[in-house]
């Protein structure tokens, strides 16, 4: 006999997924979400974003809790919010909707008191000034006043699509001043690693500009290849 739970439609609650070892999540934490892309190939991260956190210097940083919300309720928001470990980063699914906010001041409490390690929203929040202290980043659409409902139906620890990202459970989410990136949790060591190179090569480039001893060549070659007579 089957002990699958049987989950009304749109409906399903997933156990949470174990992330990356804490040690590799400290090491993601010092590299900026600009040098992870590059070494992702530059086409992953979310799009359309804004940090309602106050401070630019902020660090997101953890394993992903996911879930897809129907926009403008929040139901299975607080259900994710009653799973959660200290450090997660709670990933929401909603829609890209901002007519209704999908969490507020209220929750913000509960998220500080869980030790959450943040959120990245694809939908609204409301009570901005309560998320622009400092203490929970928080990456959302947009913002309005009108609050949500609390019917579902939704998701949890499902695989999502967040502002163009796409997010499965346990993905490390790292996020900056210049925006949000996911690392699949059986790719992060190799990304982390990528990502340090890519900053010693950034490095020695710095240098160079720095100086005035950029080797012309390293462009110029590109030109050439292009047909053109330099």
């Amino acid at each position: 006999m089957s002990t699958t739970p049987s989950w009304p439609a749109g409906y399903r609650i997933n156990p949470r997924a174990a992330g990356p070892d804490a040690e590799t999540v400290a090491a993601f934490r010092d590299m900026p979400v600009a040098a992870i892309g590059d070494s992702m190939s530059r086409n992953v991260g979310t799009l359309g974003l804004r940090q309602y956190h106050r401070r630019l210097e902020t660090v997101l940083c953890g394993p992903a809790v996911t879930v897809r919300v129907r926009p403008g309720d929040n139901l299975m928001i607080h259900k994710a919010l009653m799973m959660v470990e200290p450090g997660d980063v709670l990933v929401i699914d909603g829609g890209g909707d901002v007519s209704q906010a999908l969490v507020g001041g209220l929750m913000r409490t509960t998220c500080v008191a869980k030790q959450l390690g943040g959120l990245v929203i694809d939908g609204a929040v409301r009570d901005l000034c309560e998320w622009a202290e400092d203490g929970m980043p928080i990456f959302a659409k947009g913002h309005t006043h009108r609050g949500p409902s609390k019917d579902g139906p939704g998701e949890v620890n499902v695989p999502v699509s967040c502002a163009g990202l796409v997010v499965l459970p346990g993905d490390l989410i790292v996020g900056d001043a210049d925006g949000v990136i996911a690392v699949p949790a059986a790719e992060a060591a190799s990304v982390l690693a990528r990502t340090r190179a890519h900053l010693l090569k950034e490095a020695k480039i710095r240098e160079t500009n720095r100086t005035g001893t950029a080797d012309p060549e390293r462009f110029d070659a590109v030109l050439r290849e292009k047909g053109l007579p330099i």
